[in-house]
């Protein structure tokens, strides 16, 4: 295996442009194919990007792909995930990883027994912004963090998305679409989370899709739209974390965590860059920044797109034999915590985790330059 890790993409919807548009500026792999269950589709990407297009069954044979992208849709990740892996090579999956504990352990022990590796999205929490937070609370800028609260709400995705009736089925809602950005910065931050408890509901049974071609067609609502959940981490935090596709506007901070010496107010964690603020006992709020290359916007000039920095790292993890920081066990954590979120809501219990996790390296500016090229 050469230092540069061939990679294929499964599933050539909207995301896998934004993987193919952004690759080129990463060091540790080339994006050699795609395919997809429609081979339209991928042929239709390949010849946007220049790069091959194969069956799925093509690709998964190809002896210049090494790492597989999974960017198909949610409910089909362990399905696609497990083949790549049988296929015997590594995978990187978009978000949520999967859907359940099981499914991750399942996927885990299978690369495992096969010296493979596995990855997955958000690779967010590796942006400038929370990266100078994971510093700054590391240094003790806030002090001991035992508090915060976290929020995403919206009004949902039917206004805008033409068939947004995934985002409303089993798999889908706020926590698991959005949720795995909130809680893996939260736990880069502040460690694994230990017990979480949740109560959760629906402002509607049905929902009106009020653009394009199914304009006014109503789709069912299977799983919760709005959760309030508390988090307790092993390091003695407690964060409430609110999550809603029922709410039509909000003041609320997206993130701040409260220390025994401060204030941290952070950006959103679905994005790389954003404003950081630091209150420190008595003061005033304070903007910090640093000269970290995932803080440059780069994107409608206003916003730092780094997509593909958690995949550079983790081919170059592979060719230099050290661990990567969008892990499986990483992932598995934050899984369990979402589902555990969603099950505490319908049971009304509180859920203990089975598993832990270390918190990835800090990724600083030096080590973010080694990953472009």
């Amino acid at each position: 295996m050469t230092d540069t890790l061939g990679v294929g993409i499964i599933g050539c919807g909207n995301i896998s442009a934004a993987y193919l548009q952004l690759a080129p500026m990463f060091k540790g792999y080339d994006i050699v194919a795609v395919a997809d269950i429609n081979m339209e589709n991928a042929k239709d990407r390949a010849a946007e990007f220049g790069v091959r297009a194969e069956t799925v069954e093509g690709l998964l044979a190809a002896t210049d792909v090494d790492l597989v992208i999974n960017l198909t849709i949610p409910a089909a990740h362990v399905d696609v995930s497990r083949a790549i892996l049988e296929a015997g090579k590594h995978v990187y999956s978009e978000k949520p990883f999967v859907l359940s504990l099981a499914e991750a352990q399942e996927l885990g022990d299978l690369a495992k027994a096969n010296n493979l590796r596995i990855g997955s999205a958000p690779d967010t929490f590796m942006g400038g912004s929370h990266q100078l937070a994971r510093n700054l609370i590391d240094n003790g800028a806030v002090g001991n963090v035992m508090s915060g609260a976290a929020v995403v709400m919206s009004s949902g995705m039917e206004d805008w998305h033409p068939n947004p009736d995934f985002f409303f089925q089993k798999g889908g809602g706020p926590i698991l679409d959005l949720g795995p950005y909130y809680i893996c910065n939260l736990v880069q931050l502040l460690g694994p989370v230990k017990k979480v408890t949740s109560f959760t509901g629906m402002a509607s049974e049905t929902r009106t899709i009020a653009n394009g071609p199914r304009n006014g067609e109503t789709v069912p609502v299977e799983t919760p739209t709005t959760i309030h959940s508390v988090l307790s981490f092993e390091s003695g935090a407690i964060i409430t974390l609110l999550a809603s596709w029922d709410v039509w506007a909000s003041n609320h901070p997206i993130m701040e965590l409260y220390g025994t010496e401060g204030t941290m107010n952070l950006p959103d964690p679905n994005f790389f860059g954003g404003e950081l603020t630091v209150t420190e006992r008595g003061g005033d709020p304070i903007e910090k920044s640093w000269d970290h290359p995932f803080s440059v916007p780069n994107f409608e000039e206003t916003q730092a797109n780094y997509r593909g920095a958690g995949l550079a790292d983790m081919a170059l993890a592979i060719s230099e034999g050290r661990p990567h920081r969008c892990n499986d066990e990483f992932a598995t954590h934050v899984v369990e915590v979402m589902t555990a979120i969603l099950e505490a809501g319908d049971d009304n219990v509180v859920m203990t985790m089975k598993t832990t996790c270390s918190k990835p390296d800090v990724l600083g500016p030096d080590a973010a330059r080694a990953l472009l090229a």
